[in-house]
């Protein structure tokens, strides 16, 4: 047996350490199902903030912390009162549910991906991404935001955004990295395998990384692995069992602040200019939302709808938009530039073990097909067996988020910073995304790039609509990584802990290159950087330090969109920071 299994499970069953540390957001989860009323808008607001996702929510949730600060957050999405978003599991249910997601995809000729186009899920629904996301917590590197720093944005670097991490979580671990008391509930794995042990020990050795407890203790500076290692995923989950959106802490306080409107079922249509300052946004029709004078709107609808609604607007390239039509008010070339995304490399391997495949496949078919099919998914055993596991202990299949482990490597040994990021998976899937079980027992070796190189754009068209350019592994360096990542993936699974169960690759190419890769590779639904932070002489900067908009008064962005370069790692936890920075500034 292996040694840290025993840590871990001692950890899972010592009387909940996230229940003991962290409070029980049960309430609010329920108060979720209770209809928020559409508000009477005030004439005039201190802030409206559009997009109510992983940075819009937290930063409503801030500044209307202030009772004298009048705050409108305005979601384009329905309220989150259904069961899909809130149980863990069933994130696989809402993501490519028109109902809460917005359904994009990238424009196969320029996807860099051998013509085939993707579906990139992306919230459209009271908590944005964060109510549909994999429930997965990672802060990034130090190196990260370093980097952001280095590139001049001052108050960025580890040390900047450091305190932010801390003060938005509630965490059940100890450590001057961790924060508690904060609105986001962060809890430790539970599910822990066999499988899993045999994995994360297998990476641990093959790619000569340490085994750890969590990754945000080996994020920063002065650690000897430079944030490589082997976690088991933290969740961003409630002490309770239940997912824990950006919208929770807001269901928490919204019938106590007076001075909160939330305003769902609203998509906006753009900003209004007048001259150079933004004085509200346009609702569609008349409708519209004002701010007071000194106030400000922020767009946080996230990397795709908040240069949407700039370009919308005529903020961007003059001659991008004279393309799409719409006058230019505000030349701004670097909108919708910059694009960037996690891809990942989905690797799998049959074993003779239990996994997820035979244990609920037969389940996920019915639910992810619905209708009369819930018939069959409630008169099998398995169901009645998981379900009541989840609801009296808050643990098993149903409790899962998207991945198990996470494993951040080196492609080589000189680097930085680890390169890859490694999503471990008791499950293997087919179709995109990825939903359907396959009928035989494998595992899931996800890996992505975590710093690409490529970069894509956005485009406004003539409809309105946008083409989603992310134009992949379009840099020598990439494709060469892509190449080495799946190499890396078929060497763990020849570790003898592996080997002894079985572990053998399903349908393995008969060439690992470039073509290969450019076949099977899909997004890990990260995409961020198209309203660029920079100084002002970076010509394809969208905003500055402070996240104002360059050359525009009363205007900033708040989400993934602003990072330079894509953070390490899954992008919520990071955009949540962004936020509550955002909040900081916005006092000040």
């Amino acid at each position: 047996k292996h040694s840290f299994l025993f840590k871990i499970k001692q950890v899972a069953s010592s009387a909940d350490l996230g229940a003991a540390m962290g409070r029980s957001r049960l309430a609010a989860t329920l108060r979720a199902f209770v209809p928020i009323q559409r508000p009477a808008l005030h004439r005039e607001y201190d802030y409206i903030i559009v997009g109510a996702g992983s940075g819009g929510g937290h930063l409503a949730y801030k500044l209307s912390e202030d009772p004298s600060c009048r705050v409108l957050l305005v979601e384009a999405g329905k309220q989150d009162n259904t069961p899909w978003v809130h149980v863990p599991v069933f994130y696989f249910k809402s993501i490519g549910t028109p109902a809460y997601d917005w359904m994009l995809k990238t424009h196969g000729p320029t996807s860099g991906l051998a013509g085939r186009s993707l579906a990139w899920p992306r919230g459209k629904v009271l908590g944005g991404s964060s109510s549909l996301n994999g429930l997965l917590y990672i802060r990034g590197l130090s190196y990260d935001y370093d980097s952001w720093a280095a590139a001049g944005n001052e108050g960025w670097a580890w040390k900047d955004v450091m305190p932010h991490f801390r003060a938005c979580e509630d965490a059940p671990f100890e450590g001057p990295e961790r924060g508690h008391g904060g609105p986001m509930s962060v809890s430790e794995a539970t599910n822990i395998t066999d499988l899993a042990e045999r994995w994360s020990t297998a990476c641990s050795e093959a790619c000569g990384v340490p085994r750890i407890r969590d990754m945000s203790c080996v994020a920063g500076h002065g650690h000897e692995s430079k944030g490589a290692g082997v976690a088991y995923f933290s969740n961003i989950k409630s002490p309770d069992g239940f997912r824990c959106s950006t919208a929770i802490p807001l269901h928490e306080v919204r019938s106590k602040r007076q001075n909160l409107h939330i305003l769902c079922n609203s998509e906006v249509d753009k900003v209004l200019l007048n001259g150079e300052k933004v004085e509200g946004i346009s609702l569609g029709g008349q409708e519209a939302a004002r701010v007071a004078p000194g106030g400000e709107v922020i767009l946080a609808a996230g990397a795709i709808g908040s240069p949407h609604i700039l370009l919308r607007s005529g903020i961007g390239a003059s001659s991008a938009l004279e393309g799409a039509g719409v006058a230019c008010q505000h030349e701004l070339p670097g909108v919708g530039e910059n694009l960037q995304d996690h891809l990942q490399l989905r690797p799998k391997f049959r074993v003779n073990a239990d996994t997820l495949n035979t244990q609920v496949g037969g389940l996920v078919k019915h639910a992810v097909k619905g209708g009369l099919h819930w018939l069959n998914a409630f008169a099998s055993p398995a169901a009645w067996r998981f379900g009541l596991e989840f609801l009296l202990k808050r643990s098993g299949p149903v409790s899962m988020a998207a991945s198990q482990v996470c494993a951040f490597v080196p492609s080589r040994p000189d680097l930085p910073a680890p390169d890859l990021q490694f999503h471990f998976q008791p499950l293997s899937t087919t179709g995109t995304p990825a939903v359907y079980l396959d009928s035989f027992n494998a595992f899931t070796a996800s890996v992505c790039i975590l710093r690409p190189e490529s970069r894509g754009r956005l485009e406004l068209q003539q409809d309105g609509g946008l083409r989603i350019s992310p134009n992949y592994l379009s840099t020598k360096a990439d494709q060469d990584l892509a190449v080495r990542s799946l190499e890396i993936a078929r060497e763990v699974s020849q570790h003898p802990l592996l080997q002894e169960i079985g572990a053998e690759e399903v349908d393995p190419p008969a060439k690992t290159d470039l073509e290969h890769a450019r076949r099977v590779a899909e997004t890990i639904y990260h995409p961020a950087g198209t309203c660029k932070m920079g100084p002002s002489s970076d010509p394809d900067a969208v905003v500055d330090p402070s996240l104002r908009v360059h050359g525009l008064e009363g205007l900033r962005v708040v989400d993934c969109s602003i990072m330079p370069t894509i953070v390490s790692g899954n992008t919520h936890a990071p955009t949540v920071m962004i936020a509550d920075k955002a909040a900081s500034l916005l006092r000040s």
